[in-house]
């Protein structure tokens, strides 16, 4: 069966996410409604876990985007909000009873960002935030343990408790209306096309660079028009001199050279928009290279100005990081001079270059409190541009980014495809019954890209063992759903690996390109076709 990257990938992952979530005190954004209206009031939840025995809970918030601070039930700055105890809940995987807990927030006009921390505590004990413990860094560490073929380090609620502020913009912002009618072409731009009349540099070692480039990515537009895609979704682009793929950058304001730096960014940019396609940047906020000046300097200093705007600790590695791999230290977005250095990043490409939005890599890892104000950035700069985030986690979880981003990636109907064409565990009724309650879970403007395959799972037509009929059935009923389709680079003309990313790799499913008399035309038509039907039927 598959298997995809994540703090989810396993049933043991799961149950550890599961467990850590039912202690401490935990909020994970639950509130009604998901996405605050002008002069709508805001109810907000938080549980008691298994483990606590807690006694009083408020919440402290301002409306004016300040930090709001504030200690048991007094505020120092913003407002306190009692709040009051609830149902109580049992949980089997916990093994003990939760209370939960709520207060509503009063109704705010247009344009109020509002900030809020909650807090709960006994007579006479100590007073803890909410998130506590963090679910996320804990469910990271549990993953990263299992990739390294390790023990999970045990739960401890003696860790650092960072105390977490939680954030909604009161606004009608809503999804361009374009992104309804998207055919996303995702295209790794390392093994797309080397362009200007050059080769690749090699094509063995699918962990070192191959040769394509963004002036590859320009020449190759007619193609990508022909096949009738309006949206393109680039790999990171940014300075990132060590990876092939671009995830662990140096500098965010610039254009990696060896991919043809900002010329043939600009290129891409003026040839796609001429034939009326959009253009997607794929950027990493959650984490950076090693190398990276500001890690640098705060790495060698104690005292740098940069020094809080990374996670350091007593670790192994010796600060957070990306699935503790230590060239991709975790950048701390909760610091509000990181948060809006990194809200510049997404302004800049938009504002210098015209991109049409983003598509953000690990975008639970910064969590939604930074998406919204990172989105309201953006769309300050260009008023219908698209943010989405790649996002593996349960449903639940996923709508907790409804109003903060515009959409994110459809893991869950991935998953569900596969099952039905790729594995025939699935069958085609039960396959309808899902899309029916799945779409019925999310709200239409909330975008949810479907796919078959990506970067970092086994290509579908390696799953199937080469049979293009169950991909061609996979790709029909792909296109008859409601959200924008993404076909990953070279699916639609046979691209597939040798073995398994499970077991090798997730470099393999990163092949460069077929062109020419490689890439299997009668494919390439039948992707063609569907997407013609997609784009004359109304969903």
């Amino acid at each position: 069966m598959d298997f995809i990257f994540g703090t989810l990938a396993t049933d043991n992952l799961k149950l550890t996410h599961h467990r850590a979530a039912k202690q401490g005190l935990q909020h994970h954004y639950a509130h009604i409604p998901l996405d605050p209206m002008p002069g709508e009031a805001v109810t907000i939840y938080v549980n008691i876990g298994v483990d606590q025995n807690l006694t009083h809970a408020a919440c402290y918030y301002t409306t004016d985007g300040s930090i709001p601070t504030g200690s048991r039930g007094v505020a120092s700055s913003g407002t306190a909000m009692a709040l009051q105890p609830g149902e109580t809940i049992w949980d089997t995987l916990a093994w003990g009873y939760g209370v939960r807990w709520s207060g509503t927030l009063p109704a705010q006009p247009k344009g109020t960002v509002v900030r809020y921390r909650i807090s709960a505590w006994a007579d006479g004990g100590d007073e803890i935030f909410a998130d506590w413990p963090d679910v996320q860094d804990r469910a990271e560490k549990a993953a990263a343990a299992f990739f390294q073929g390790k023990e999970p380090p045990p739960i401890s609620l003696d860790e650092d408790r960072r105390i977490s502020t939680f954030t909604y913009h009161v606004d009608t912002l809503a999804a361009p209306a374009w992104a309804h009618k998207a055919v996303i072409y995702q295209i790794f731009v390392d093994r797309f096309y080397p362009g200007k009349g050059h080769d690749w540099t090699q094509t063995t070692d699918l962990n070192g660079f191959c040769g394509g480039t963004l002036w590859g990515v320009a020449e190759k537009i007619d193609y990508l028009a022909e096949l009738g895609v309006n949206c393109l979704w680039l790999s990171p682009t940014f300075l990132s001199p060590v990876s092939h793929h671009g995830y662990d950058t140096t500098d965010y304001f610039r254009t990696e050279p060896r991919l043809g730096g900002d010329e043939a960014l600009r290129a891409v940019m003026q040839a796609a928009h001429e034939k009326g396609m959009r253009v997607l940047l794929d950027l990493a906020c959650n984490h950076l290279s090693d190398q990276h000046p500001y890690f640098k300097d705060a790495l060698k200093n104690p005292q740098s100005p940069y020094r809080d705007w990374f996670y350091f600790d007593n670790s192994a590695v010796g600060y957070r990081a990306f699935f503790g791999v230590a060239g991709m230290p975790q950048i701390n977005l909760t610091n509000p001079d990181t948060r809006a250095w990194m809200c510049e990043v997404g302004r800049y490409w938009i504002r210098e270059f015209d991109a049409d939005g983003y598509r953000l890599d690990y975008a639970h890892g910064p969590g939604p409190s930074f998406w919204v104000d990172f989105r309201a950035a953006c769309r300050a700069e260009k008023g219908d541009c698209l943010c989405f985030g790649e996002i593996v986690d349960a449903p639940d979880a996923l709508r907790t980014y409804i109003g903060r981003l515009d959409g994110c990636l459809d893991f869950h109907m991935e998953d569900a495809l596969r099952k039905t064409y790729a594995w025939g565990t699935w069958t085609e009724d039960l396959l309808a019954t899902f899309v029916q309650r799945h779409t019925a879970y999310f709200p239409r403007d909330f975008i949810m890209p479907t796919f078959l395959d990506n970067h970092d799972m086994d290509r579908f037509l390696f799953t199937v063992n080469g049979d293009k009929n169950a991909l061609k059935r996979a790709a029909a009923a792909q296109m008859r759903l409601p959200n924008p389709p993404v076909i990953y680079y070279g699916t639609e003309v046979g691209v597939s690996q040798p073995k398994s990313t499970r077991s090798e790799g997730l470099h393999l499913s990163r092949a460069p390109m077929l062109w020419g008399r490689d890439q299997d035309t009668e494919l390439l038509e039948y992707y063609k076709a569907v997407i013609s039907s997609r784009q004359n039927t109304t969903l």
